[in-house]
């Protein structure tokens, strides 16, 4: 490739460091110097427009914020969201539908602010709601530094601000997934679309956290530095980590902020506290902070593992899913950022005449590095690489360091003169004759940073999508007289982009020729691959449906229930339904979308369409997804845990392990005085996010608690983990990589057997008397037996008479073989235990062999009882539970006297 020369502008390469482009806005404040001291009352959290300016002394010549909007407010959106408490702008861009909030700027609107972004249209990454800290509440906000320390520190955000000095920096975060968009267009990644405005510059004011872990005093052998925040997410509290060593180094600039750009952190930034990490990715920098933990091995939180990495390219997204070690591989953590820059002018869809006007077009962009270092060049090409312009580049944040010595900006000190350290965005541009864009084709950008890494030619595809930094191409078309441009995509789902044209028009956009044609591929057309589809609808039902007539179906009368914006009446089914009509009553009056699809198989989906009854409205769509979004709070704390309509959070608290492969999770309520609520011989349902896929998984359980037990769930797991021959459960796979602290959701109770007592037992909501219990099991199936076994035993005037039967292949694999035993001393009259192993130790004193039609015949033999006496439970893995049922009815026994839980 051939280097111009002389470029384009390079006469002004010498005074662009200094020269300030774009400009930023005149500021609103003159003068924020002012005592270190900082009072408790937080008198320094005046806006900047409230600073008195007759204080103002000597000549700043550093950027300051541009006013921020003083008439933001909470959005009609946001109304029905548990963000109903939270103002915003509303030319933000939002990437993930209503909730959760994830926005950029519109690119135009976020280059012409300036250098300094104000908080309108700073960019949002949030993972869930956002915690609601009152004004009130703010200098009582409390955080630790904990773990790996021989000082734990437990302090106040005023204990912070009047103990410890104050710095202001300037600092540019970055989302990880600035311009996903174009790697989505490529190949489908696991992310949300981003553009290229997922990165904003502000002055964040707070405490460098070397001061905080120096107090703390780390001991020998910590590596690294956690932290944790207040927001509370599908897998627990979200949290990640950085080095030791940078956490410490002042050059990196790592801090804990309250202000930003001289004002209070706003909920959406953080309020009242948050990490900020320059030079790295912004999912680094937590939001809400709570701990700050030093530890001797990276961070275990789910969201450190499962985001913020970037596999190798080769990993498919179906691959992805089957490989938990690669996840937790730190080699593919995401850290410092890439060097990356973007066009900003021309826009998208800007014209530019060819023939009237001037005659040269001032082409600009941004450009970043991470890990501190600069970006030492900027290049542009306007024949796709052959040769290359260099660009002017200006630096603002070396303003700064011309500060006096013991400047002083929204109350914390701003000594960058020593730093060569760079935390911020800088600015490009290239004056371009008119007459040599009339002849290109596209225009082109790549960066370099001190370290000579330059953003590469073609794409780096990854799972994720993340730290995307190839050229930025503008693609130039020549329509009449004018020039219109053309950026690789807009935000979201908003359309438009040469990616999205050229993909439609049958183009390779991996093909290394940015989707252009090249010798081989004519006329070749690349087809995406469809997902199968079921059909869920019965087509001949053409009725639309009210928001108003639905809800009059939430009860247990005729109760319906949404999948996809379809209505089904799932009356006839409620007898017939494996998990019993509370099931379906649960769903009644619900959107069970999420539920529905999780959890059901493909004959189920097809099953749908005989229940099939019409379609929501449009209206009624919206208003039914506006309602599950809302929160039921209540004044009084709930005594009863589980709702059946309503997910409701435990925190994991423990995990005992049982054996190699099991494990009880023990799971805190929301008070300690509350019970679960939950039916002798129901289970209920876990909810999680699949670490990879984001799917949702939920799956059924039966505690061992006891059922009046208070502010605590134990649930007896068995792991199914990947082997070489097969796949590993989604969900017990789940639970045992997230750590304890995290959320999980629970609802229900659900099932069509329940024990009431004294041999009253409910089956579908009918009453049954029965006198003899058959309780066939194996493996963890044993959890629902426990508990009506249970419930039996320990209550002295129950007479029913049990007989179980636990089937397993090793003794190790009898789960609760203890407490079983100790359940039966003293209970011989009317509980006799049986335990068989297909694969005995020598050692083994009890039955052997599998559970077989002999076994069967001997103990429990053909149906002998009367009006319905003897009832069969049985719960296991599906082959035994098949298997067991196909020799009793052979045996004689009925349907119902057999019931599988």
């Amino acid at each position: 490739m051939e280097v111009l020369g002389p470029p384009i502008g390079f006469q002004h390469l010498l005074t662009a460091h200094m020269a300030p482009y774009p400009l930023t806005p005149p500021t609103t404040v003159s003068s924020s110097r002012r005592e270190s001291n900082t009072s408790s009352d937080f008198d320094m959290q005046r806006p900047p427009s409230e600073v008195d300016e007759s204080k103002f002394e000597g000549s700043r010549t550093y950027p300051l914020p541009p006013r921020s909007k003083t008439d933001n407010k909470v959005l009609a959106e946001d109304l029905k969201t548990p963000d109903s408490h939270v103002a915003r702008d509303s030319r933000l861009i939002r990437l993930t539908g209503v909730h959760p909030y994830n926005v950029e700027a519109p690119l135009s609107e976020l280059f012409n602010e300036g250098f300094l972004t104000t908080k309108d249209l700073h960019y949002v990454r949030n993972h869930g709601s956002v915690p609601r800290v009152e004004d009130s509440e703010i200098m009582d906000w409390e955080f630790t530094v904990e773990g790996m320390v021989e000082n734990p520190i437990k302090m106040n955000l005023s204990q912070l601000l009047n103990n410890y000095e104050q710095v202001t920096y300037p600092i540019t975060l970055v989302c990880a997934g600035n311009r996903r968009k174009e790697q989505n267009m490529a190949r489908k990644t696991k992310g949300f679309s981003w553009g290229a405005a997922g990165l904003s510059t502000a002055l964040w004011t707070g405490v460098v956290m070397g001061d905080l872990l120096t107090a703390a005093r780390p001991k020998r052998g910590a590596r690294y530095v956690c932290f944790e925040g207040a927001d509370k997410l599908p897998n627990g509290y979200y949290g990640t980590c950085v080095k030791m060593n940078w956490a410490m180094d002042p050059n990196r600039g790592i801090m804990v902020a309250h202000r930003m750009n001289g004002e209070t952190l706003t909920p959406d930034h953080g309020k009242p506290l948050r990490v900020i990490v320059p030079g790295q990715i912004g999912g680094r920098s937590v939001k809400w902070l709570k701990k700050i933990i030093v530890t001797a091995a990276p961070s275990d939180n789910w969201y450190h593992i499962y985001d913020n990495r970037v596999l190798p390219t080769m990993i498919s997204p179906d691959m992805s899913a089957d490989m938990p070690n690669v996840w937790k591989d730190e080699r593919y953590a995401i850290y410092d950022l890439n060097t990356n820059s973007a066009t900003c002018y021309p826009a998208h869809d800007e014209t530019l005449s060819s023939t009237h006007g001037d005659e040269s077009y001032l082409v600009r962009g941004y450009a970043y590095a991470g890990g501190g270092k600069r970006v030492t060049r900027v290049e542009v090409t306007l024949d796709q690489g052959k040769t290359w312009m260099l660009a002017n580049i200006s630096y603002p944040e070396d303003e700064y360091r011309l500060a006096p010595e013991g400047e002083e900006l929204y109350g914390g000190r701003l000594d960058m003169s020593w730093r060569e350290s760079c935390f911020c965005w800088c600015f490009w541009d290239l004056d371009i004759p008119v007459s040599r864009l009339q002849t290109a084709n596209d225009i082109l950008v790549r960066a370099m940073d001190e370290s000579m890494m330059v953003q590469p030619r073609d794409m780096y595809w990854s799972v994720l999508g993340m730290m995307n930094n190839p050229w930025f191409r503008v693609v130039i078309h020549k329509e009449g007289h004018m020039l219109r441009f053309e950026h690789p995509t807009q935000p979201a789902l908003m359309p438009g982009g040469w990616m999205e044209r050229v993909k439609k028009a049958g183009g390779n956009l991996s093909n290394g020729h940015w989707g252009e044609k090249i010798s081989g591929e004519e006329g070749k057309v690349v087809e995406e691959e469809l997902e199968k589809e079921i059909c869920m609808i019965n087509k001949e039902v053409n009725r639309i449906i009210t928001i108003d007539e639905f809800k009059k179906h939430g009860g247990e009368i005729e109760p319906w229930f949404v999948v996809n914006g379809q209505v089904y009446d799932g009356t006839k089914f409620l007898e017939g339904h494996p998990g019993g009509a509370a099931s379906i009553y649960g769903a009644a009056g619900q959107d069970a979308s999420e539920e529905f699809l999780a959890i059901h198989s493909e004959n189920a989906k097809v099953m749908l369409v005989d229940y099939h009854i019409g379609s929501l409205d449009d209206t009624s769509k919206s208003t039914l997804a506006d309602g599950e979004a809302e929160t039921t709070k209540t004044s009084e704390p709930r005594r009863i845990f589980l709702q059946s309509k309503v997910w409701t959070k435990a925190i994991l608290s423990a995990k005992k392990k049982i054996s190699d492969d099991t494990k009880i999770f023990t799971f805190n309520l929301e008070h300690p005085e509350q019970i679960s609520g939950l039916p002798v011989g129901q289970h209920l349902m876990m909810r999680l996010r699949d670490p990879v896929t984001r799917e949702v998984i939920i799956r059924s359980y039966t505690p061992i608690s006891e059922v009046t037990e208070k502010g605590r769930l134990d649930v007896l797991i068995k792991i199914y983990y990947d082997t070489p021959r097969r796949k590993g459960g989604k969900m017990t796979q789940a639970l045992d990589a997230i750590p304890t602290g995290h959320f999980v959701d629970f609802k229900g109770p659900v099932g069509k057997f329940e024990y009431l007592s004294r041999g009253l037992c409910s089956i579908s909501g009918q009453q049954r008397k029965v006198k003899r219990f058959i309780m066939i099991c194996g493996g963890s199936g044993i959890t629902p037996i426990f508990q009506v076994l249970r419930a039996v035993l320990t209550d002295s005037e129950d007479p029913t008479s049990c007989l179980v039967i636990n089937g397993n292949r090793i003794e190790q694999d009898i789960l609760c073989k203890e407490d079983l035993d100790k359940m039966a001393i003293g209970n011989g009259h009317k509980c006799r235990l049986l335990y068989t192993l297909s694969q005995p130790e020598s050692s083994w004193s009890g039955l052997r062999g599998r559970m077989n039609a002999e076994l069967l015949e001997k103990e429990i033999g053909p149906c002998r009882s009367i009006d319905g006496e003897d009832l069969v439970l049985i719960c296991g893995p599906g082959p035994l539970q098949n298997s067991v049922l196909s020799m009793l009815k052979t045996m004689g026994w009925q349907d119902g006297d057999l019931l599988v839980f």
